[in-house]
């Protein structure tokens, strides 16, 4: 049976590893997992009210990313948004020679700066621990190197200067991690288009299917399910891949398939809506012109 944790503050996060140290801040905090002093008993549940960025090298070639070994044995990074829920395991003796880091920043941290309104964009806080990021050695220590700035001004004395230097800091590691996932992505191009076959399949399907009506338009997080990827990482999977979005895919099919029955029955646009798992007739002829720049009547009158 697993246990569940909320952790409020970075100074409660401390005290779960066993680190009672001096907390710099009250709204950030650098640990040394080598230096972590206690173990899970049994599986834990974990959520905190503030980002979690973990990374852990591992003594063992015992990761894996879904069923298959990860590209990079070396260590993965796991990022976390607030009240997100991470499953530990009890870990075994190896444990002790775990080594990395960890950095955890609250919301209030950066709040009132530019980076806050920037967060969205960072979609791999959203990712499911499966997808952590694999780093190679000389992408671990770049990141490693701004966590050290970040560790070494926590330890200056404050000033009016230190929110700024972090925040700026924080801010460019988390653009390399943007970075580096643009790498993965690549490295993993074959499986990735695995992915990219499936979704088109289920889309084909879905769309050509006669239970559109009862079933409804497919939903993001229906698709990342069927493929047992986040929301997050599928969108950004096939971007990456095709251009589009899991959204604009859904779009794209949804239109194709408009398109087609505008121009081979003589149903009525709100029958057409209905069928394709429309509530109100309006909103398909508000996505269709969105997406084709003429309404349904437009289209089907010109062709």
């Amino acid at each position: 049976m697993s246990n569940f944790i909320h952790l409020q503050t970075i100074s409660e996060m401390f005290d779960l590893f066993g680190l009672h140290q001096h907390i710099q801040h009250p709204l950030i905090g650098v640990v040394d997992f080598s230096k972590v002093k206690k173990h899970t008993d049994g599986e834990l549940k974990i959520s905190a009210d503030y980002y979690s960025m973990m990374f852990k090298n591992y003594p063992k070639n015992n990761i894996k990313y879904g069923r298959k070994m990860i590209d990079f044995q070396n260590g993965s990074l796991i990022c976390m948004a607030p009240n997100q829920v991470i499953e530990i395991e009890n870990e075994d003796q190896a444990s002790e020679n775990i080594t990395g880091w960890g950095l955890f920043f609250h919301p209030d941290l950066i709040r009132a700066t530019s980076l806050n309104d920037k967060m969205n964009e960072y979609s791999f806080f959203s990712y499911t621990t499966s997808e952590a990021l694999h780093l190679s050695e000389k992408e671990q220590q770049v990141l490693y190197d701004f966590v050290v700035k970040i560790d070494s001004e926590l330890k200056e004395n404050i000033d009016v200067y230190s929110q700024a230097i972090i925040v700026s800091t924080i801010e460019l590691l988390l653009n390399y991690c943007t970075r580096f996932y643009g790498r993965q992505f690549i490295t993993r191009k074959n499986s990735h288009h695995s992915v990219v076959f499936q979704i088109e399949k289920i889309l084909t399907e879905h769309f050509t299917s006669n239970n559109i009506h009862i079933t409804g338009i497919p939903t993001v997080k229906y698709l990342s399910d069927q493929v047992h990827l986040s929301p997050n990482y599928l969108s950004d999977l096939l971007k990456k891949e095709t251009g589009k979005n899991a959204q604009d895919h859904i779009h794209f099919y949804l239109i194709e398939q408009a398109k087609s029955t505008l121009l081979s029955t003589d149903k009525s646009v709100s029958e057409i809506a209905y069928a394709l798992g429309f509530d109100y007739p309006q909103y398909f002829n508000k996505l269709f012109k969105q997406k084709t720049g003429k309404t349904p009547t437009q289209f089907r009158n010109i062709n």
